[in-house]
């Protein structure tokens, strides 16, 4: 069990790419980062001997603060937040004992630049089904939770892109889209270094609804039928993309801790 005000690896694992995640601060100094750029999903990078200015914006949140080791700086650290008013506690044997526990990290070399409020800025086309659904709640529960998405006319994507420094995903001729008979919410997983076993079996029923491959996971014709069915309830692209947060999310815990589950009727009875 982690001493208190610290959080073990295995604890944190369960959380991560959940709605329930904590707020996730790295501290490294400078030289600590730079030998090992990798971020633990959803984290972001903040100076420690600046936490305080975070204070505000932390308030009723839960964070975890993790520096190289989880000793000096992000103790210090949390127990500047905790003088703050924020619940904050430390990540036990820090980054080295996520990354030394084989856990999936954020290739902090392929992360977007930041806009002026602290968020990664995507863009893409209107009127989203699955793939622009699926990646801005990957982006959003693995690699920057406070990432704005803009949801544009197909043929300004890039003009948008350009006049706005967003990130033009899910369009023919960019980085970020399908390749080969892969969708976007692959590249996704494979670019940024974030896959697992859960995330694995989502790709697959993703590809499959995305692309009309229902043999490739029985649950695709599900998550098309789904998606469809959000797509008629909102004219809003912002308002399907909240609805379909949670869709993915439950999608993804079945994923991870339900596939030998199954269902069955009339339910068992017991006779005494």
């Amino acid at each position: 069990m982690a001493p208190y005000n610290e959080i073990s690896v295995s604890t944190l694992a369960r959380l991560v790419g959940t709605p329930d995640c904590p707020v996730l601060l790295d501290v490294r100094i400078d030289e600590d980062f730079a030998a090992d750029p990798y971020l633990i999903p959803s984290a972001v990078c903040h100076p420690f001997d600046q936490v305080a200015d975070l204070a505000e914006g932390l308030r009723g949140k839960t964070v975890i603060v993790y520096c190289q080791k989880g000793l000096k700086i992000s103790q210090g650290a949390a127990a500047i937040l905790r003088n703050c008013g924020v619940d904050a506690e430390v990540l036990e044997g820090g980054q080295f004992a996520w990354r030394d526990a084989g856990l999936g990290m954020v290739d902090a070399a392929k992360l977007p630049p930041l806009d002026a409020l602290g968020r990664t800025v995507w863009v893409t086309r209107h009127r989203p089904k699955i793939d622009r659904i699926a990646c801005p709640w990957l982006i959003r529960r693995f690699i920057d939770p406070k990432a704005q998405v803009l949801f544009v006319a197909a043929s300004q994507v890039e003009n948008v892109a350009d006049r706005f420094n967003a990130v033009p995903f899910d369009i023919e001729g960019v980085f970020w889209t399908h390749r080969g008979d892969r969708c976007t919410f692959d590249t996704l997983i494979e670019e940024f270094g974030i896959g697992n076993d859960a995330l694995a079996k989502l790709a697959v029923i993703v590809r499959g609804a995305d692309t009309n491959r229902h043999d490739l996971a029985p649950e695709a014709a599900g998550l098309l039928a789904a998606s469809l069915g959000l797509s008629r309830m909102f004219r809003d692209d912002l308002q399907q993309l909240d609805a379909g947060m949670l869709l993915y999310d439950a999608l993804y815990r079945w994923a991870r801790d339900a596939t030998n589950e199954g269902h069955d009727w009339p339910a068992a009875t017991t006779r005494g």
